[in-house]
């Protein structure tokens, strides 16, 4: 068992390791991490991107927006920074962890409504009712939505990029998924593999915060202060 993992800094540590040890955490062991530190990040960083993964997609699946939109994946990415702090783990590893968990809470949506619509969606045949162009930084040629009307005259809860470019105009037809059931909001009908890359990325995410709460609980052991001297008389 390791007693030295939770226990203070010793009065006499020098500044500079100090410092080294707040920020990315003291790592005081030789050799191999110990095996109990890095289960415990393993569990710690499981049970982090299950939490903030399996609320959304649960929400998504069900219909609830309050876990479907991110808000409860963000409320569950706080539960391994508290975990993290309490361990006293450096504050960069801790920073790092947390930028990661707000992405992945921000990602998950997006990837689990495409998943429901690929499992249970029903391709529909609308027209486009007009075409904005929206500038994006990322793409120098800008990104354009289209509002779609379906054939029976009904305006779809959508706008959508999939589908829609430079040269749609009003009256073009723009095929759209949507959930028979209603829960999740139609989309265009994008590309097959579109969904594939959009877990893949929510994967990328998660694999990067699994491993750094892994880092940062292995390099928060510490070892026990040595034991005070007794002066005899």
């Amino acid at each position: 068992m390791l007693t030295g993992h939770r226990a203070p800094f010793a009065a006499t540590v020098p500044v500079k390791t100090h410092l080294r040890a707040t920020v990315w955490g003291p790592a005081e062991f030789a050799g191999l991490p110990p095996r109990q530190l890095v289960a415990e990040g393993v569990l710690i960083g499981t049970l982090s991107v299950g939490a903030v993964v399996g609320v959304t997609f649960v929400g998504a699946w069900t219909g609830m927006p309050v876990l479907a939109n991110g808000e409860a994946g963000l409320v569950c990415a706080a539960a391994p920074l508290i975990h993290l702090v309490t361990v006293r783990a450096g504050r960069a590893l801790v920073g790092i962890a947390a930028v990661l968990a707000v992405c992945l809470a921000l990602h998950a949506p997006q990837a689990a409504a495409g998943v429901v619509l690929s499992a249970r969606g029903q391709v529909q045949s609308g027209v486009v009712t007009s075409v904005e162009a929206r500038p994006d930084h990322a793409d120098p040629r800008g990104r354009y939505l289209c509002s779609v009307m379906a054939r029976d005259g009904t305006l779809l809860r959508v706008r959508s990029w999939r589908g829609c470019g430079r040269n749609t105009r009003p009256g073009d037809a723009l095929a759209v998924v949507s959930d028979p059931h209603g829960l999740v909001l139609p989309r265009g009908l994008g590309s097959p593999d579109g969904v594939r890359r959009a877990l893949w990325e929510l994967a990328g995410w998660a694999g990067a915060l699994l491993a750094t709460c892994v880092i940062a609980v292995v390099r928060s052991f510490r070892m026990p202060p040595p034991p005070a001297e007794t002066v005899s008389r």
